[in-house]
C-alpha cells in the first residue's frame, strides 16, 4: 500500500519542481500530482515541456519520493464537442508526460453536467473510445471517481460505469470528502466496488444533508451548488473507521492519498498530522508494515 500526499496547499508558494522536496519534508514517500498551473492545469492543456518533466523525474528520485499518480481534470465529457476534443488533446499530452515520469497510474473525475447526464455520458464514452488505445499502448492504469457536480455523483452508479467500461486496468477511487455527496454509504460502495477500488482520497467534511439540509445555507434557495470541503481528519463527520473497515475485507492494496485543501497557512502541520492519522488507520485495519516506500 502507498500513502501519498497531494501537496495542493503548497502550490501557491512552490513550483512543480519543488514539490518532491516538500513532500519528503512532510514525511511522505509518495506524491499525487493534482492539477497545477505550471504542470497540468484545471481544464487546460499541459504547461510543462519535456525538459521540465525530465527535471521533475530527477527531483523526485533525488528526494526519494515516488509519484503515485498524475491527476488531470479535463472536460472530456463536454459540455460540447469542441471542449471534448480539446480535453482529449490535453489528455494525450498528459499521458505522455506521465509515461516520461515513469508513473504507471492516472486518476481523474467523470466531469460533465449532472442536468445533462445522458449527453455527458455519451461524450465521455466517445473520449474513452479515443483514449483507451493510448492507455493500453502505454501500459497505464486509470482510476475514476464520482465528483460533486459530475454527470455521475452517486458512488454505486460510478462503480457500475467503471465495470461497464470492461477494462481490468480501469478502477474506482473512493473519495472520503465526497462521502455525503455520493450516497453516505462507504461500506456499501466499497463492498460493491470490491477489487475495483484501488485508490482512496483522504480528507474530512461536514455532512451537508444534516439538520434538514441546513448545515450549509446557500442562496438563493434551491441553488444547485455542491458545497463540500477537503478538511483535516477530525474537522468533519466522515466515519474513517467505517471506510477502512470496509477496505480491508476487499483486499485493498492501492494508494491512500491525503488531499486537504483550504488551510494553506497550516499546510505543513496538517500534512504531518494527516500522515500520522492515516498511518494509524492503516496499521489498525491492515497491520504494521503495510505501507511501502518510494
Amino acid at each position: 500500500m502507498k500513502l501519498a500526499l497531494d501537496p495542493q496547499m503548497f502550490y501557491a508558494t512552490h513550483s512543480v519542481l519543488e514539490l518532491p522536496d516538500v513532500v519528503a519534508r512532510m514525511g511522505y514517500s509518495w506524491m499525487e500530482l493534482s492539477p497545477k498551473a505550471d504542470f497540468v492545469p484545471f481544464f487546460g492543456h499541459p504547461r510543462a515541456d519535456d525538459a521540465t518533466v525530465a527535471k521533475l523525474r530527477k527531483r523526485a528520485a533525488d528526494a526519494g519520493v515516488g509519484i503515485a499518480s498524475v491527476l488531470p481534470v479535463l472536460r472530456w465529457s463536454g459540455p460540447g464537442e469542441e471542449e471534448r476534443q480539446a480535453a482529449v488533446r490535453a489528455w494525450r499530452r498528459a499521458i505522455q508526460m506521465t509515461v516520461d515520469l515513469g508513473v504507471d497510474t492516472m486518476n481523474s473525475e467523470f466531469n460533465g453536467r449532472p442536468e445533462a447526464a445522458e449527453f455527458a455520458e455519451s461524450r465521455f464514452l466517445r473520449s474513452m473510445d479515443e483514449l483507451i488505445p493510448v492507455f493500453e499502448r502505454e501500459g497505464l492504469k486509470l482510476v475514476l471517481e464520482p465528483h460533486p457536480d459530475d454527470f455521475i455523483e452517486d458512488g454505486h452508479a460510478a462503480v457500475d460505469l467503471v465495470r461497464g467500461l470492461n477494462r481490468d486496468w480501469i478502477s474506482f477511487l473512493y473519495c472520503t470528502p465526497h462521502t455525503f455527496h455520493q450516497g453516505d454509504d462507504a461500506t456499501g460502495i466499497i463492498t460493491h466496488a470490491g477489487e475495483k477500488v484501488t485508490y482512496v482520497h483522504l480528507a474530512d467534511t461536514l455532512d451537508h444533508t444534516a439538520s434538514n439540509g441546513l448545515r450549509y445555507i446557500v442562496n438563493p434557495p434551491g441553488s444547485p451548488a455542491r458545497v463540500h470541503q477537503h478538511a483535516e481528519i477530525g474537522r468533519g463527520e466522515v466515519d474513517f473507521d467505517e471506510v477502512f473497515a470496509a477496505l480491508a475485507p476487499v483486499g485493498f492494496d492501492g494508494v491512500v492519498s491525503s488531499c486537504v485543501f483550504g488551510w494553506e497557512e497550516q499546510a505543513a502541520e496538517i500534512s504531518v498530522r494527516q500522515r500520522e492519522k492515516a498511518t494509524t488507520l492503516i496499521e489498525k485495519y491492515f497491520g504494521a508494515g503495510t505501507l511501502g516506500g518510494g
